[in-house]
């Protein structure tokens, strides 16, 4: 991915409240729409949760009242440029029940990508 923008973009958050949350996947918000640089997710419920990229495979764990930060451009080689895919939608399901709180995503990604 030649030509990375130098200008940060922050998508608009998405949330997912306790009581959407069970044991089946729910979508985290919507699809993201931009090439995405950052992916922070936090459980501010009192509850673990997987997350899921495709909405069926357990591809994170994360314990209540914690984050998990993606920083899928850091550490870069030449050519070697990682980026959340355009289209990609979040899905978040219960390891242990929530009875509060809710789950937030939020996206960086480069103006104009």
């Amino acid at each position: 991915m030649a030509g990375f923008s130098k200008v940060v973009r922050f998508d608009a958050i998405r949330t997912l409240a306790f009581g959407a949350i069970s044991g089946t996947y729910a979508k985290l918000g919507v699809a993201n729409t931009h090439l995405g640089r950052v992916l922070k997710i936090i459980n501010n419920t009192n509850g673990d949760i997987f997350i899921s990229f495709d909405g069926s495979t357990d591809n994170d764990f994360i314990p209540a009242s914690n984050f998990c930060l993606y920083d899928l451009t850091s550490n870069l080689f030449p050519g070697t440029e990682y980026v959340l895919e355009r289209g990609t939608q979040i899905w978040v399901k219960q390891s242990t029940a929530p009875t509060s709180g809710s789950v937030y995503a939020t996206i960086v990604y480069g103006q104009g990508e």
